[in-house]
């Protein structure tokens, strides 16, 4: 067994190791400005996203996802660390809100993702597209306000995404410029057939031929025309070590003050709400990931819940940021090639070596290189002929889509995702309103059908399918085909027989009580048994 994973790992290495590299180049900066932005040490968030690459792609059953510090919890993180009296206490916060997301995780609370319809997941996608888009405009044209929001869908971003991308035409830098159109044009080429078909350039991924151009621009331009180089405020901007033993100053590790903040109730109300969002997002990104994966592989939710709970428990533990599986980073580990578990694997040994060896190098990595790469993953996730095919699968299945991106891009991603639920949930009681129960009728002959499941939300119908019976006729009743019958249902029939002989309606009943709760299936049953002894 053990031989034949290492086998499985080793013949998609090819894939794994560019589109690892690829998701380390597009982490680092990400895992930079969501520390900046919660108003922790920088160290912090490369130590969330450490652990998540190193730790948490062995624990996690998702071959695809990729964890690290989210954005969607940068404001939580920043309350806490103001609430709790220092980084400290939200370090505390982090240890129990692993523990907590245990806890779900061993209740199989996972399953709360699998409720969630696929016309919503998919316009949660679109519109994480359309937000990485727009995150991503300024930094493409060389416009530099905030880098913590570019993979945020929560309410940072809904706010300003949309100024910040009108305010990157207005301060446009040449050498951003030319770099990422140059690049998206390069990312272009690379998905053609014609690379494709070259033996040694199809080995080379897309994005990381992209970065490549970008460092060689930016350096010829400084030695040769300084004034179309990018400025520092525009590169990679990692805290560079003497030594690689200094890596090892920057953790955090419990002391007797994690028994202090122990004591203190607003703790474990933080930690609440890190679990909660925590899990939600991670739900929500497996979900995603799942639909994106070009192998149609399912991964375990109530296991993903644990990978992490240990993970945010660990990161706690040596000074990191809260993190979940992050939908941008998985999508464009996807995007990059990325088959098996190894590439996200491969992120964190990369970060792991960037900061202990090649921080300085790295620096020299122009923002508008990483710009142009995540412009074409949001692309591919709100392409426009998605949309198309939406709306041609008709009224039921494009509104939960679109209002769910309309309402992700004005609020945030748990508020459009509730959104988005309640339509699609309004139209499956729609449909299973009119489905339940059909009136048909020939000449004076009526047919009331009961169909599968008749709850009480079927007893307005039911009703007005009664009033459209005329006087004088004949009615069959068919529950053949009904699995459960409502109490309230029956009793509306039972009223309908009682007063149908003053209206002169014969009225036949087929298999209609005896269904008022659920029987099993007897065949079934045996098959059961017989499978597991």
């Amino acid at each position: 067994m053990i031989h034949k994973h290492i086998q499985y790992y080793a013949q998609h290495l090819k894939n794994d190791v560019p589109a690892g590299i690829v998701v380390f180049l597009v982490a680092l900066p990400l895992c930079l400005g969501i520390a900046l932005a919660s108003g922790a040490p920088l160290f912090a968030g490369l130590i969330g996203g450490l652990v998540g690459g190193l730790i948490v792609s062995w624990l996690s059953g998702s071959q695809l996802a990729v964890s690290g510090p989210a954005a969607g919890l940068t404001v939580i993180v920043f309350n806490a660390i103001e609430t709790l009296g220092g980084f400290q206490g939200l370090l505390v916060a982090c240890v129990l809100a692993g523990f907590i997301q245990l806890i779900l995780g061993f209740l199989r609370a996972g399953i709360i993702g699998a409720f969630f319809p696929s016309a919503v997941i998919e316009g949660m996608l679109a519109a994480i597209g359309l937000i990485l888009i727009m995150k991503q405009i300024p930094h493409a044209t060389g416009y530099h306000s905030s880098y913590e929001g570019d993979e945020s869908y929560m309410k940072e971003t809904a706010e300003s995404s949309f100024h910040e991308f009108l305010e990157a035409f207005g301060g446009l830098s040449h050498g951003s410029v030319i770099i990422s159109v140059v690049a998206l044009v390069l990312l272009a080429l690379w998905t053609t057939g014609w690379i494709k078909k070259q033996r040694i350039l199809k080995l080379i991924p897309g994005p990381l031929v992209a970065v490549l151009w970008g460092v060689g621009y930016n350096e010829t331009a400084k030695r040769f025309a300084p004034d179309w180089a990018v400025t520092s405020e525009h590169l990679v901007s990692l805290p560079v070590s003497a030594k690689p033993t200094d890596f090892f100053d920057n953790f955090v590790l419990p002391d007797l003050s994690y028994l202090e903040h122990l004591n203190n109730p607003a703790v474990y109300t933080v930690a609440v709400t890190i679990a909660i969002i925590a899990s939600l997002e991670t739900l929500l990104s497996l979900e995603a990931t799942d639909k994106l994966d070009p192998f149609r592989r399912i991964a375990p939710t109530n296991r993903e819940l644990k990978a992490q709970g240990i993970g945010n428990i660990i990161s706690g533990l040596i000074g990191g940021l809260p993190m979940t599986a992050v939908i941008v980073r998985s999508a464009a580990n996807i995007n990059a090639g990325g088959i098996t578990r190894i590439a996200c694997f491969t992120h964190g040994i990369f970060l792991l070596l960037s900061v202990m060896f090649l921080a300085q190098y790295l620096n020299a990595i122009p923002l508008a290189c990483l710009a142009a790469i995540l412009l074409q993953t949001g692309y591919k996730l709100a392409n426009p002929a998605l949309f198309k095919a939406f709306y041609k699968k008709g009224m039921s299945q494009f509104l939960p889509f679109a209002i769910t991106v309309v309402a992700i891009l004005v609020t945030d991603l748990l508020k459009g995702m509730a959104i988005g639920m309640v339509i699609g949930l309004f139209f499956v009681i729609k449909a299973n309103y009119h489905a339940a129960i059909t009136l048909t009728q020939d000449g004076s002959h009526y047919v009331l059908t009961l169909n599968k499941d008749v709850s009480f939300l079927n007893k307005a119908l039911l009703r007005k399918f009664i009033l459209h019976i005329q006087a004088n006729s004949t009615v069959t009743i068919d529950a053949t085909k009904a699995k459960f019958i409502d109490h309230d249902i029956l009793e509306t029939l039972e009223d309908f027989l009682a007063a149908a002989p003053d209206d002169n309606i014969t009225v036949e009943v087929i298999e209609l009580h005896g269904k008022e709760r659920i029987h099993k299936h007897e065949p079934l049953v045996i098959l059961n048994e017989r499978a597991t002894s």
